[in-house]
């Protein structure tokens, strides 16, 4: 969209779409099917953690802001068992459940994938810098609503429904604070560069992605929602 001068002008919706990419990308490749979101989005008034699995990702930087998505079991236990047939192991070696900690664990590292690209992505376009948390992912039997997006200034909430490639559906939700990132002059953004790469490149080491790597110093996360 346009502003009086033709600056270019990036809001609400074009951090959704932005994010609505990165939830596709990661997830086709990592599956190997064609993951698809509706064309349609809802305005909404709170996020929330719903059945089956929940989990929801911070941000802070720049802007600030909260994703959610929320999987039906069908959805998580379609991604789980398509993503960790592609990386070799059979069928006899999955879960059967979608209660199953290892099924938290991989929807865990691919939302942590989904929102590292996305705010690698955004903060590059942008020239900001934004932080993530790690994942928290809950087996949940009931809805449980996270205020943690009152602390947003002039916050605002979308909710997109998700189809994976066997129809199975799931739904992101994003909270944010009200901002628009205007461009004040022409610029074209540069490749991002990944430190750990370039090193590792010089030294001939083998890289382990930043979305594989753990992170325990976020447990007081969960305490802080109430939770």
């Amino acid at each position: 969209m346009s502003a009086p001068g033709n600056s270019v002008v990036f809001g609400t919706e074009d951090l959704l779409l932005s994010l609505c990419n990165s939830v596709t990308k990661v997830l086709t490749t990592a599956t190997q099917s064609q993951i698809r979101f509706s064309g349609m989005v809802q305005r909404i008034t709170k996020t929330c953690l719903k059945p089956d699995i929940g989990c929801f990702v911070l941000f802070d930087g720049g802007f600030s802001g909260l994703v959610v998505i929320n999987f039906t079991a069908p959805a998580a236990m379609e991604l789980y068992s398509s993503y960790l047939l592609n990386m070799g192991m059979t069928k006899a070696e999955l879960a059967a459940s979608h209660t199953s900690d290892e099924v938290s664990n991989v929807m865990g590292e691919l939302m942590n994938q989904i929102v590292g690209d996305f705010t690698s992505k955004v903060g590059h376009e942008l020239q900001t810098h934004i932080t993530q948390n790690q994942p928290k992912m809950l087996v949940l039997n009931k809805q449980v609503i996270l205020s943690v997006d009152t602390n947003l200034d002039q916050p605002e909430a979308r909710r997109v429904s998700f189809f994976t490639g066997s129809n199975n559906i799931f739904y992101l939700e994003l909270a944010v604070e009200r901002t628009e990132f205007i461009r004040l002059g022409d610029f074209e953004p540069h490749e991002a560069l990944d430190p750990d790469q370039l090193f590792a490149q010089t030294n001939g080491e083998t890289v382990v992605p930043v979305a594989a790597r753990a992170d325990d110093g976020n447990d007081d996360l969960l305490k802080s929602l109430g939770m």
